[in-house]
């Protein structure tokens, strides 16, 4: 545990406290506890936010790690990586159009798109996790390099 790379480690610390907050304000909800609802799914936007900046700094200044896994399950890790990152974009810009929509109370839109969001989001956090199990845990990651290059292999 003492080699776990630092700021992928907080940057996934990051999307599992959102996807907590997200849970937690959806209880919330549900009791009809209005003004902790908000509170707590600014808690939740704020860090989907942090892991962005994180991730996003690191990639433009470091890098991205390519599997370093056995090759013939490479292909599955990739596959299984664009769907987390198909699934996190999507997750991302109905968390902006969920949280617009309460902060200026459609809340029609916002009812309706309040739970698709969550699902969306908590399968985005638990696809997050199992890549950063896959990249740093369970295998030691491959050569830092530029996205394209860590995603495709190439």
């Amino acid at each position: 545990m003492a080699n776990l790379p630092i700021l992928p480690t907080i940057s996934t610390s990051f999307i599992v406290l959102s996807a907590i907050f997200v849970a937690i304000g959806w209880g919330q909800i549900k009791q009809r506890k209005i003004e902790k609802h908000r509170k707590t799914m600014t808690l939740a936007g704020i860090f989907a936010v942090l892991f962005f900046i994180i991730y996003a700094s690191r990639t433009l200044f470091i890098g991205n790690t390519s599997f370093g896994g056995p090759d013939d399950i490479k292909i599955y890790y990739t596959l299984f990586l664009i769907f987390h990152i198909t699934l996190a974009t999507i997750g991302a810009v109905l968390g902006i159009i969920s949280l617009y929509s309460g902060y200026k109370n459609r809340l029609e839109r916002h009812r309706k798109l309040g739970p698709i969001t969550s699902t969306v989001w908590f399968f985005t956090a638990i696809t997050g996790v199992a890549v950063y199990l896959l990249l740093y845990v369970f295998y030691k990651g491959g050569e830092t390099t530029s996205v394209i290059k860590a995603i495709l292999g190439f």
